[in-house]
């Protein structure tokens, strides 16, 4: 039944968004040409070359709108995510009707009338889409357009459950009851919830209380209940839902994914993999290359004073732990005494006496850093990730610090999310640990050019920095 309702809710949306399309095609038009009163306008087009571009426009925006997914429901989704998705549709929309109109068919067609127009058909449609979404809502806070939902289990997984259905009662999903394993949590409740029954009553509460959605928040030691409970089902109209006891063991990136048709549960993971990880690597040459070559002329005066202020090389060499935990060997210009580390290594500290003048004033400044720029152009490191650490203190770390070897499922950087909130030097290993991982689930772009104009205006200079 709700599978009928939602087709002709989604013929709905898109007779509307078609409407929508066609305003805007209208408008664009008018204010591009003139009204009828005006014409003919000098340059006006063809009545059958705009019927044929109005044509397109009415079939690529609806498609393009459904391969965004906008198509779907869309409970889960907030307003901005709807916008940003009818942008996107409507720019992949503008750009082939565009393409079309100029290198299939070659009419030549206005193009700040198609460059109104998709401008128009954006606005229309996202604040259409906005409009309709707070009404829903707000209908649904008042006992409208709900879905009633039955919560299988009655433990720690179904409290979680019934608590996010709570804090988002605004998308219409309402728990009629929970239904437990066994017999004694019965007429208690789960999250302000009522347990109704045990997994045996299934049938009897599906008829009785009008449900419409099953979610299945079973703990593990109790998935033989499964069958029982598809066989159930299966003679229903009630969509299921299955809430995976496995994630209380997920890290980073835990979801469902598919492989050849066999669905998979992905406890951890990364997201700068694939494309992400080639345009985090274009981004990393393309910089890197473009500062070492604005920045020699900075190179050979630091290599000058290094040289002449102590005996030993300019640069100096160490072994840090990167990507997938391989060693590299990571370049800083020299600034302590050659003998610095006869004693065996150690964390560098506050007037560390092994430090040399010259070296004191690259580390506050963090000039000493600038020679990692060739680590990230030869693919070592990345511009923006976890700084890297040496593999002596790294077996100490991930021994009493969990999940610190996550921090290497990432390029290390020459700046990060934990540098740009101070932690660096002797400061919290445990919170770098944590900034370090919020990076890595939450990597994009955009978020490494925040990082780097932070650094830029902030982060050369620390306190910590020593």
């Amino acid at each position: 039944m709700f599978k009928r309702h939602h087709q002709l809710f989604t013929a709905l949306r898109v007779l509307l968004d078609a409407a929508l399309v066609a305003g805007a095609f209208w408008g664009a038009y008018a204010l591009r040409f003139g009204s009828p009163r005006t014409w003919p306008y000098p340059d006006l087009p063809q009545p059958r070359e705009t019927a044929i571009v109005g044509a397109l426009a009415l079939v690529l925006w609806p498609l393009c709108i459904r391969a965004m997914g906008l198509y779907r429901p869309q409970r889960q989704k907030t307003p901005l995510d709807e916008v940003f998705g009818v942008f996107k549709a409507t720019l992949a929309a503008g750009l082939l009707l565009v393409s079309v109109t100029y290198f299939v068919r070659d009419y030549r067609y206005s193009r700040g009338m198609l460059a109104l127009f998709t401008v128009l058909s954006f606005l229309g449609v996202s604040l259409a889409r906005v409009f309709f979404k707070e009404v829903l809502q707000s209908l649904r806070r008042r006992g409208y357009n709900l879905r009633y939902i039955l919560v299988l289990g009655a433990g720690r997984l179904a409290r979680q459950v019934l608590e996010q259905i709570d804090l988002h009662r605004e998308l219409g999903f309402r728990p009629v009851g929970c239904l437990s394993v066994t017999r004694k949590r019965v007429g208690t409740s789960v999250a302000g919830v009522e347990v109704v029954g045990t997994v045996r009553d299934l049938r009897k509460v599906l008829v009785e209380r009008g449900v419409d959605q099953v979610l299945v928040a079973l703990p593990s030691r109790s998935a033989h209940h499964l069958p029982r409970i598809m066989e159930i089902c299966a003679d229903t109209t009630v969509d299921v839902k299955l809430v995976p006891d496995v994630y209380q063991y997920a890290t980073l990136f835990g979801g469902l994914e598919e492989f050849g048709g066999l669905p998979i549960v992905n406890l951890q993971s990364t997201g700068v993999m694939g494309i992400n990880a080639i345009a985090k690597r274009i981004f990393d040459l393309l910089l890197s290359g473009l500062l070492l070559a604005l920045l020699s002329p900075l190179f050979v005066v630091i290599a000058i004073i290094v040289k002449a202020s102590s005996s030993g090389s300019v640069l100096f060499a160490q072994e840090r732990v990167g990507l997938d935990g391989r060693p590299f060997r990571m370049l800083k210009f020299r600034t302590m005494r050659p003998d610095a580390e006869s004693a065996g290594p150690q964390f560098a500290e506050a007037a560390d006496p092994r430090v040399t003048a010259i070296g004191a004033w690259l580390r506050r400044t963090s000039l000493d850093e600038l020679p990692q720029l060739w680590n990230v152009l030869v693919g070592d490191m990345s511009l923006v990730g976890p700084r890297p650490e040496r593999p002596v203190f790294i077996d100490q770390f991930r021994r009493r610090i969990p999940r610190y070897q996550l921090r290497h499922m990432v390029k290390s950087g020459m700046t990060g999310w934990a540098q740009i909130h101070g932690l660096r030097g002797n400061t919290s290993i445990q919170k770098r640990v944590e900034y370090d991982l919020y990076y890595i689930e939450h990597w994009s772009l955009l978020l490494d050019l925040k990082i780097l104009a932070r650094t830029l205006a902030f982060g050369f200079l620390s306190r910590n920095a020593y």
